[in-house]
């Protein structure tokens, strides 16, 4: 049963080796976390917040993963690439078509209109892979769809490379400048604008997905789809909406990026896409609670590595983040608010 249609199931589980090595890691990763603030508390802090911030981007990308596999069980790796296109996209209206590169009140009413924007071509586009590719493996042997995902993922990196060039481009942000200061810890505005907006964005999708006659529909269907095609429920629909959905959580995600680090280039859905599907893996894929869990995780373990006095520096970020993958899928392969599934993809 797919973490979408059910709750998080509690209970005791027998303690075995493999229980003891991954609290004890836990352990270790909490020392290391109180020696580096023992060392230098500011700098943590600091750290701390700039990758809390980063992780909120990676939960918006991993909410797009896990909206996907909690109907059809799909892992759609060309959601990365999604995610590279809409920040193309967006800087195209942004810049090429307004042409503003600072921030005023005319610069921040075409970032509504473009994040608006975004969110449409990505769920477009989402949509339409759904209806030319995915929808016609729907009942393929599993390797099928997920072949076919790696082969839109590299199409659309082709798409990045005739649109933006194989170099990465310059972009100016049109979001307000400068940083919030408490005490000697700054942050700058676009990181927060990131969290300001996924907040929203988590409320209104799990508002949607628990409330609204639509989300009962995709409840249903991750369920058991020739179920609620017997009950009336136009199933193909259902996971088109999904997709959309889905390809709206990329556009968002996309623009923002563009905001927080001022370049587009066509292999940055490669690597975020991965960040992010980890982060989905590690809250627990199909559970939307856990995707954004996810990815402040892994935003918050990526940036102590990097910037704090112990950290094993940048040049290991990606390193760390893969062994958390691994690690994970050794000692809880559910994550951490999945549930266990006796169907593995």
């Amino acid at each position: 049963m797919s973490s979408m249609s059910q709750a998080v199931r509690g209970g005791g589980r027998e303690w075995n080796a493999t229980n003891v090595v991954g609290v004890a890691l836990l352990g270790l990763i909490g020392l290391w976390i109180l020696w580096n603030f023992i060392d230098s508390p500011t700098q943590v802090i600091q750290v701390a917040i700039l990758g809390l911030c980063n992780g909120a981007l990676y939960a918006l990308i991993a909410l797009g993963y896990t909206l996907v596999y909690g109907i059809i069980e799909l892992i759609n790796f060309a959601h990365g690439d999604l995610f590279m296109l809409g920040s193309v996209f967006s800087a195209m209206i942004i810049s090429d078509w307004f042409g503003q590169e600072t921030s005023n009140p005319t610069g921040w009413a075409v970032f509504a209109l473009t994040f608006v924007a975004a969110m449409a071509f990505c769920a477009a586009i989402n949509v339409s892979v759904d209806q030319l590719a995915y929808r016609r493996l729907r009942n393929a042997p599993k390797l099928a769809p997920l072949i076919t995902a790696v082969g839109v993922s590299f199409i659309f990196q082709n798409v990045g490379i005739i649109w933006n060039g194989s170099a990465p481009k310059s972009q100016n942000a049109v979001l307000p400048g400068g940083s919030l200061e408490i005490g000697d810890v700054r942050v700058p505005w676009t990181y927060l604008f990131t969290v300001i907006i996924t907040i929203p964005l988590l409320l209104l999708l799990t508002w949607i997905v628990q409330k609204t006659r639509q989300g009962k529909a995709m409840r249903a269907t991750a369920q058991d789809p020739d179920a609620a095609r017997l009950m009336g429920i136009n199933t193909n629909r259902t996971i088109a909406f999904t997709f959309a959905l889905g390809g709206a959580m990329a556009g968002a995600a996309a623009i923002m990026y563009l905001q927080n680090n001022g370049t587009t280039r066509y292999d940055a859905g490669f690597q975020l896409g991965l960040i992010a599907f980890t982060a989905a893996v590690l809250g627990g894929v199909g559970n939307l609670t856990g995707a954004v869990l996810g990815g402040l995780l892994i935003g918050l373990i990526q940036g102590l590595n990097d910037g704090a006095p112990h950290g094993l520096g940048q040049e290991w970020s990606q390193s760390v983040v893969f062994s958390i993958l691994i690690a994970l899928m050794v000692f809880r392969p559910s994550g951490i608010l999945g549930s266990p599934t006796s169907e593995k993809v």
